[in-house]
Formats: structure tokens, C-alpha cells, sequence
């Protein structure tokens, strides 16, 4: 995305100001030399009236600090066994990363407190095995950091809790994020990790409903690695309890927060709680969006050039494919009602949303629609994609004969020699 285009960020604007954000960030990644400039796109996010927490990790200042004083930590992560030793170093760690962030913020003249919101208990003997000072969300105080955020501060949160007593406690911080998410009403929960998203068997999640999502950690959870299975884990609990879209993104990418918050692509992963998708009828605005989309398509002659003016004469024939209000793929219907026929054309999917069933899904909407106007044939012609319509539309190789005498009469003149395609629909 590029970050000029205040076009792009403003059409977010409306539907995130004064919405809360949680930004879950690694313990590597607030020592990484990217920090800084993480720390900047916060600042951005605050100047939009976008209500934002941080709540971080120490698991890589755990180990380095065991390292340094000769201490073997009982466990890494917060969710295994603490013992007194790894506790000391958790409470060192937390704190120096605390003092980091607020130091960070304060530089890009952000307000922000660190807080004890979490009230914890003992995570307690599971399977016979005492897990000591590791402890588990109980409560938030939502108050305070409703107060906080109300006064333009940025709450920062460590992975530590406290119960009643004052005992301190380490909390796993991934699980302190959802908490805090679910407490907030958060739309949105970002896990900023050293990955770049969600990666199984070496291939990047782009997006994902979270049912299918757990289902494929029920059935075949092996192509991912351990950490990134547990924030795919995460991911899970966090729609689950209410947040409506969960990110996972490289937090050392320069200006990947905006890059993921401010563009229907992203950099990263998007696991959704709803289907955020529909395909709506084109208006006259959306003109400049769909010769955006279809650009690559006529410069690698894959579809014909379409003039404003063109798309304009026959706009309601045209279709947008929108991811959270954004269009990523588009598709015309054109009618030959005489011949009881009609052309499906322009079909076009955005680079970062293909192989995800869109065009199928385009195509069988095109479909319906021709078959609800009582249409016998659809028709498409096609120079480079014609296995496809073939593959997974279901149409057969016609001719050039098959076509309408006015369509005949364009083919005939734009010597593109197309590929025609036809499908028989049958009333269902």
C-alpha cells in the first residue's frame, strides 16, 4: 500500500474512529530495530482517534536473561510451569521492555501508563503437576482502561498479573490480549509477531473464517510450527469470544501495521468471526475501482480495455466483489434477452485475493442471475483463461456462430480471436 494514497486510509476512517484496537506484540519485536517505527504507525493510528493497547510479550528476554545469569527458566512462553527463579526473571524482563515501550511512545509525544489491569489466580495442579507462580486471566479492569483510553492514553500491559493479595503472577501474554479484547469490545486484535502471518506447510495464510480455521487445527494441525500453532490457537479463542477480525502480521516489516489496517491486501493474515464478504451491483463511484482492478488484465491483454464512459453506458451490468467494503474482484452480465442469452465478461480477481474461490464464486452468481432472468445460455469469451471457465465453470468450447449477431459483430471487429465458451444453464 502506498501510504500517500490518503485515499485508501480515509475510506477506513469512518468505521474505525474512536474503535479500540489491541495490538499484541512479541517481546523480540519491541527489542528489533524496526521497533521505532511500529512505535510511529501507533502514533498514526492515535491521530485518527483509533483507541489503541499494547500488550506485550518477554519470552525472548526470558531466555536471554537465563542465559546471562546461568538460570534455566522452567518455562518460556506463560503457560507451562513458573517456578520462583523464572518468575524473578519474567518480573525483570517485563518491566525492562515496560519501561521501553513507554520510553518509545513518549518520543512520538504519545501519552501512555503501564497498568496492573489484570487481576490473575493461580493457574493451580493440572494433571498432578503444580504450576506454581504461573498464573490465568480472571478479570480486566475494564474501568480503568476505559478511563485511560478515554484520556487519550495508551495503556500498556505486561504479561503479568495480580490477585487480591498482591502476589504477582506470569500470564501467558497472547492470552492476556484476548482477555483484554474481549473486555474492551475490541474490533480488532493484532498479533505482532517475528512471521509473517500464519504460515502451513511454507504457505502464507492470506485470510481465513475462523470455522474453517479450527476445523483444519482439528483435522491436520501438522504443517504448522509450534508458535505459529499457538497463535493460530489464539486466533481461534479471540473470535470466538467476540473480536471480529484477528491479524497476524511481521512487526519488523517497515510500516506493515498501516500497510495491514489500512488496505483490504494487508501484508499478514486475517482470521474473520463473520463472512465479511458480498457481491453487490456497481454504482457510478465505483467506475475508477473497477478500471483499478482490471488494469493488469488489459495491459497483459487478458480482458479489453474499457473507457470510463464504456462502463458507464452499461453500468448495471457490472458487479463488485467486497472484502470488509472494499472491492477486490468484479464481473459483468450482459444481456441478449432477444436470444434468451447473456455474456458473462470482465471477470477479474486482485492479485492478493486469488486461488480463494473468488472467480468461482463470481461465476455461479453470474449464473443465478442469468437463470432467475430466464435466460437459456451464458456465454464468455476468454484469449488466456479459457481452461479455467472450462475447470471450474463447467463451460464446453463453442464458436464464434453461438454468439449474438450484435456480439458476432464486435468479435468480427476487435481481432482478438477469443476463445468463445458456452454453457446450457438448466432451470434448478
Amino acid at each position: 500500500m502506498k501510504l500517500t494514497d490518503l485515499r485508501g486510509i480515509l475510506q477506513y476512517i469512518p468505521q474505525f474512529r474512536e474503535k479500540t484496537f489491541i495490538l499484541a506484540i512479541d517481546g523480540a519485536i519491541v527489542t528489533d530495530e524496526n521497533f521505532a517505527t511500529l512505535l510511529l504507525d501507533v502514533a498514526v493510528l492515535r491521530s485518527l482517534n483509533i483507541r489503541v493497547v499494547l500488550v506485550h510479550g518477554a519470552s525472548a528476554q526470558i531466555k536471554s536473561l537465563g542465559v546471562e545469569q546461568n538460570v534455566r527458566p522452567s518455562d518460556i512462553d506463560g503457560a507451562g510451569i513458573t517456578d520462583a527463579n523464572t518468575l524473578k526473571l519474567a518480573l525483570t524482563a517485563a518491566n525492562r521492555l515496560t519501561h521501553e515501550i513507554l520510553e518509545g511512545l513518549s518520543a512520538n509525544d504519545l501519552r501512555a501508563a503501564s497498568t496492573n489491569v489484570i487481576i490473575a489466580h493461580p493457574m493451580g495442579i493440572i494433571g498432578g503437576v503444580d504450576h506454581q507462580f504461573t498464573g490465568k486471566v480472571e478479570r480486566v479492569d475494564t474501568e480503568l482502561l476505559q478511563t485511560l483510553l478515554t484520556q487519550g492514553v495508551v495503556p500498556v500491559i505486561p504479561p503479568l498479573g495480580f490477585d487480591g493479595d498482591g502476589k504477582t503472577y506470569r500470564v501467558n501474554s497472547d492470552g492476556v490480549a484476548i482477555a483484554v479484547a474481549e473486555a474492551l469490545k475490541a474490533i480488532k486484535l493484532i498479533f505482532i509477531t517475528s512471521s509473517d502471518g500464519l504460515i502451513r506447510n511454507g504457505q502464507l495464510i492470506r485470510q481465513m473464517l475462523v470455522s474453517e480455521l479450527q476445523h483444519l487445527l482439528q483435522t491436520n494441525s501438522a504443517g504448522f510450527t509450534p508458535e505459529i500453532l499457538s497463535k493460530a490457537q489464539h486466533a481461534v479463542t479471540a473470535c470466538r469470544v467476540g473480536v471480529p477480525r484477528v491479524h497476524v502480521i511481521n512487526g519488523r516489516v517497515d510500516e506493515g501495521l498501516l500497510a495491514e489496517v489500512f488496505s483490504n491486501d494487508g501484508i499478514g493474515t486475517l482470521i474473520y468471526a463473520n463472512e465479511y464478504q458480498q457481491i453487490r451491483l456497481a454504482k457510478k463511484k465505483d467506475i475508477r475501482a473497477i478500471q483499478a482492478l482490471t488494469k493488469t488484465g488489459v495491459e497483459s491483454d487478458e480482458l479489453v480495455k474499457r473507457t470510463r464512459a464504456m462502463i458507464e453506458k452499461n453500468l448495471a451490468d457490472y458487479y463488485l466483489f467486497e472484502i470488509d467494503k472494499n472491492p477486490v474482484a468484479c464481473v459483468a452480465l450482459h444481456l441478449y434477452p432477444e436470444h434468451k442469452k447473456g455474456e458473462l465478461a470482465c471477470l477479474f480477481v486482485s492479485s492478493a485475493h486469488e486461488n480463494q474461490g473468488i472467480g468461482r464464486k463470481l461465476i455461479q452468481f453470474v449464473e443465478s442471475k442469468a437463470r432467475e432472468i430466464g435466460l437459456s445460455e451464458l456465454l464468455t469469451l476468454s484469449t488466456q483463461a479459457f481452461t479455467y471457465f472450462q475447470s471450474k465453470g463447467g463451460f464446453a468450447e463453442g464458436t464464434p456462430d453461438d454468439l449474438p449477431p450484435a456480439r458476432r459483430e464486435k468479435y468480427d471487429l476487435s481481432g482478438r480471436n477469443s476463445k468463445v465458451l458456452v454453457k446450457r444453464l438448466v432451470k434448478t
